[in-house]
């Protein structure tokens, strides 16, 4: 219920916050509600994942990717993610999820969201992304930067992150 809350607030405010890149980064606002806490007294790392989801709809909405993909009827699908803590987070604490395309490859994009507390890294997520199209089938990472207007090429990853993401890609 949770990320339902959080999704409705987002949908109904998005357009008075400024609009972002289209690769980002786009910083999203959270607040630690009551319902994101495990019986330790942080946040959940489940939590954290959903989190994402929220971060990725208020980006692509703020950049204006969610227009052309709606149009296009294509939705994404998060393929793989991995995720670093190095913080935790307490109730009431207040904190932004940074949100930037680092890369692509022929049918994915590799996201990452850094939490952040004022200037320090709380947790870090790294996640492959595909989009597909609702009657079927993948939609490639080319057609997708087309449908958006990026025409540029994907930047390099970092060698971990690539071999994660190779990995990650394999059937």
């Amino acid at each position: 219920m949770n990320l339902f809350l959080r999704l409705l607030l987002l949908l109904l405010t998005y357009r008075f916050r400024p609009r972002c890149e289209k690769l980002g980064p786009a910083r999203k606002r959270f607040v630690v509600w009551p319902p994101d806490l495990d019986v330790l007294g942080h946040v959940n790392n489940g939590v954290y994942l959903s989190m994402l989801d929220v971060a990725r709809v208020d980006w692509m909405l703020r950049s204006g990717m969610a227009g052309p993909i709606r149009e296009r009827r294509y939705y994404p699908v998060v393929a793989a993610e991995t995720i670093r803590f190095r913080k935790s987070l307490q109730l009431f604490q207040s904190f932004d999820v940074e949100t930037r395309v680092l890369g692509w490859d022929e049918r994915a994009f590799i996201l990452q969201h850094r939490f952040l507390r004022g200037d320090e890294l709380v947790a870090e997520a790294i996640v492959r992304a595909r989009f597909l199209k609702r009657k079927g089938g993948t939609v490639t990472s080319a057609a997708l930067l087309e449908a958006i207007g990026v025409a540029e090429s994907s930047p390099a990853l970092p060698e971990w992150i690539s071999a994660w993401n190779r990995e990650n890609a394999a059937r």
